[in-house]
């Protein structure tokens, strides 16, 4: 599924696009490997007297409208700064490989795997976790729509499931039910709560067109 560019198995500025990282998974198999030792287990942060000036770089990322300056080190994940960083943990931690989507986030209103983005990657970028969806005290549209077409199960996907959802929607705000399943194809329910999911994403659609 390719949230920015559709069917293209490319990389971006901001990270491997969602559908590039499955449909080149030719020369993946390298990238996975190499991932997982970059991101897997979501790296602890070295004791400060251990740290050298060198090991940490300064990026600013706008997180939901907010800017953040942090250090970093490279090797860090934005799933990894995301949540134990800010503290945003309504991003979920899943394979960490780039296969689940449960870490979908927004960078620029395009759908990324936050696993797969280094923090660096993100730096002067824009972020949106499914936190940022909620317009005060209020569902967002595609959260909305989740909820009332019970589009989920153990719920532990949902996050990143509503996250590849609004990116889709961003593209095209009327997709077809076919649109919604390649669209989708990125984000795994292990629970197999797809056709609820579709038929909400179809919702979401409606409800951000001001109809109900």
């Amino acid at each position: 599924m390719s949230h920015d560019e559709q069917g293209k198995p490319a990389a971006t500025a901001t990270g491997v696009s969602r559908r590039g990282f499955i449909t080149s998974v030719g020369s993946g198999a390298i990238g996975v490997a190499a991932a997982g030792a970059l991101v897997k287990g979501a790296p602890p942060s070295p004791p400060p007297d251990t740290l050298k000036a060198g090991d940490l770089s300064a990026v600013t990322i706008t997180v939901n409208g907010r800017r953040h300056q942090v250090l970093v080190e490279a090797r860090w994940s934005l799933l990894y700064v995301l949540r134990d960083r800010l503290g945003l943990t309504g991003t979920k931690i899943g394979c960490e490989r780039g296969e689940c989507g449960a870490c979908t986030v927004l960078i620029d209103g395009k759908a990324r795997y936050a696993c797969m983005t280094l923090a660096v990657e993100a730096d002067g970028h824009e972020v949106t976790t499914v936190e940022g969806l909620m317009q005060g005290e209020e569902l967002g549209p595609v959260q909305q729509a989740f909820a009332e077409d019970d589009a989920f199960q153990c719920g532990y996907c949902t996050p990143g499931q509503v996250m590849a959802a609004e990116g889709l929607l961003r593209e095209n705000p009327s997709p077809t039910i076919e649109d919604v399943r390649h669209g989708m194809a990125g984000n795994i329910c292990r629970c197999g709560a797809y056709a609820h999911i579709f038929t909400a994403v179809v919702k979401a659609a409606d409800l951000k067109r001001g109809g109900r």
